[in-house]
């Protein structure tokens, strides 16, 4: 029993109180849940480490280092400690997300030793629904991807995350990890867009974080000639019933504060923002 305060990476035998910590915010953990949920504590498994701090022998608080650098009901006490192993770990992550405030607090200790970031989104709304729109009927036309439909999406999604990150996810390893992501997602069936007469991408999104408590919709683009044409609202009103059809009672997603169309679009499908992420993107 640890007595002190004091932080270490967690091991698989800490499952239990690691997901009691996840559970406090089932919305905002949604993603490091949905791993841990299915990798346990394991590093190989879960792609990365899971650093515990802990108060008075308590696991209060912890963070997700891996692709990604992940404080979760961190405390200022344990982002300074995380920060600390940060910096003697040195960066290997590709971005730094979480909750606004702690996230930006571990940024600023992070920053001397691990910037400049090539992008630092301050501000992006995190937002939620528990129910269908009354007033936008979904699009009848958005359906699940299929297996062998991988050539038919790759292209979208690899343009929608080059739009969003500024850079493609084709490059160094030429793309098999993410090629790989997207093909776990299809087939989970967690894979959406709606095709035109020819066959190309016309609307897609994914759910890409799942627990039994919160799901997370992703990778919301529309292809260039469609925008503004009413195509985005009917497209996650689809989505949405998918999600709250066989995935989780509550469905959330977090958009650039500056990304005015998408944040107007999911406030007319009934997303509601109830607190902010932050990305620091290197």
């Amino acid at each position: 029993m640890l007595t002190q305060t004091t932080s270490r990476v967690l091991e698989p035998s800490d499952l239990d109180a690691a997901l009691a910590v996840l559970d406090r915010d089932p919305v905002a953990n949604a993603f490091v849940t949905s791993r841990v949920q299915v990798a346990g504590l394991d590093p190989w498994r879960l792609g990365g480490e899971m650093w515990g701090w802990y108060e008075d022998g308590m696991l209060t608080s912890l963070c997700y280092a891996g692709a990604n650098l992940v404080p979760i009901c961190a405390t200022p006490r344990a982002v300074r400690a995380f920060a600390d192993r940060a910096r003697r770990s040195g960066r290997r992550c590709s971005s730094i997300v979480g909750p606004a405030e702690p996230t930006a607090r571990l940024w600023r200790l992070l920053e001397p030793s691990w910037g400049p970031a090539r992008e630092v989104r301050a501000q992006q709304p995190l937002m939620v629904t528990d129910r269908m729109p009354t007033d936008i009927a979904p699009d009848p036309y958005v359906r699940r991807i299929r297996k062998d439909e991988m050539e038919t999406i790759m292209p979208a999604c690899v343009a929608m995350f080059t739009e969003e990150v500024g850079v493609s996810p084709l490059a160094g390893d030429g793309g098999l990890l993410y090629q790989a992501r997207v093909a776990e997602l299809v087939g989970s069936g967690r894979s959406f867009a709606r095709l035109d007469e020819h066959g190309k991408v016309v609307f897609k999104a994914e759910i890409g974080a799942a627990t039994d408590r919160a799901c997370q919709i992703q990778g919301v683009w529309v292809a260039p000639e469609y925008r503004g044409r009413g195509v985005a609202a009917p497209g996650m009103a689809a989505v949405l019933r998918y999600a709250l059809a066989d995935v989780a009672p509550v469905v959330s997603l977090y958009v650039n504060d500056f990304n005015t169309p998408a944040r107007r679009t999911y406030a007319r499908v009934g997303f509601q923002e109830i607190g902010a992420f932050m990305s620091i993107l290197f």
